[in-house]
């Protein structure tokens, strides 16, 4: 037969050196899709808090503790803020369609912006915009330059840069950035300084199916999956998927490990979890033939009650 074992603890090296962090992503595409042409996603610790689209076009809460602290002048102000900033990136993306010799189709502009802010108080910030899903330009905080991704982004990096635009960010990253994001964790510090352990499920539909290790009901969002064989770390036929949202607030993933029934047979597979809620070590082992009809039930789920 073969065993399993599943494997859970806090890993301090893995946490995110990020204490805090604000980020806002806006996302510009071309008329004639069923798509909203303009999209605002505001998140704070990866929680979106605020949302603004061109259907709609108005700033909205997203969550509980925003509609609570916030008067509605603050949701008029950036509202209109948001209106003016639509303009500005329809007329780039024309800009750019026409500089890539683009009449038609789908295209997009995405500019990502915000700062993480670490336990010692030092700021990382950022501003990266990207044309139809690849880098196009990337501010350099040190140099205080644009860094020009592609070549049709140089003429845009030589005219922001003799503007003194890179000054201009660094100013609002700087300043208006923390003290937005220290209102806003404060604002909902309950919510965001909350650690919640996942479920775990490890199973297989059958002995020639991949094998499936389930994370899922945790928060804060970062967490790392990986496998071992015989003790040693694996990463071929290792494939992790994206982090996922529930309903409820909490976050899920899924690695997925792609082995022969022969190999399973033969060695001893650990599926090892690492999440900042998980204080102490936690064994769970399964042993025994998967089948469609004893898998899940043989495997069960670890929920976790760690103080």
């Amino acid at each position: 037969g073969r065993c399993f074992i599943l494997q859970q603890y806090m890993l301090t090296v893995f946490v995110s050196t990020a204490f805090h962090s604000l980020q806002y992503i806006i996302t510009a595409t071309t008329p004639g899709i069923d798509f909203p042409e303009y999209i605002v996603v505001g998140l704070v610790d990866e929680e979106q808090f605020v949302y603004y689209d061109s259907n709609i076009k108005k700033m909205i809460p997203k969550t509980e503790w925003m509609q609570k602290n916030v008067r509605e002048d603050y949701w008029t102000s950036e509202t209109q803020k948001q209106d003016r900033v639509q303009e500005i990136f329809k007329a780039n993306l024309a800009i750019l369609m026409k500089r890539f010799n683009q009449t038609d189709g789908v295209h997009t502009l995405l500019r990502r912006s915000g700062y993480n802010l670490d336990k010692n108080g030092s700021v990382t910030g950022y501003f990266q915009f990207n044309y139809d899903g690849e880098e196009f330009l990337i501010l350099d905080l040190k140099t205080l330059t644009w860094t020009a991704a592609h070549q049709k982004a140089l003429g845009t990096k030589l005219k922001w840069e003799a503007a003194g635009d890179p000054h201009f960010r660094k100013h609002y990253l700087d300043n208006d950035c923390v003290d937005y994001l220290r209102k806003y964790v404060e604002y909902g510090n309950s919510t965001l300084g909350r650690k919640v352990s996942p479920e775990v499920s490890l199973f297989q539909k059958d002995s020639s199916s991949p094998v499936v290790c389930h994370a899922t009901g945790f928060f804060p969002k970062a967490v790392m999956i990986s496998w071992q064989k015989n003790g040693e770390d694996l990463y071929e036929d290792v494939e992790l998927r994206e982090t996922l949202s529930n309903q409820d607030g909490t976050f899920q993933k899924t690695s997925v490990l792609t082995v022969s029934p022969e190999e399973l047979n033969r060695h001893n597979y650990t599926c090892i979890i690492q999440h900042s809620s998980l204080e102490k070590e936690v064994l769970f082992n399964v042993c025994g033939s998967f089948t469609p009809e004893n898998s899940r039930k043989d495997v069960g789920i670890l929920n976790l009650a760690i103080i």
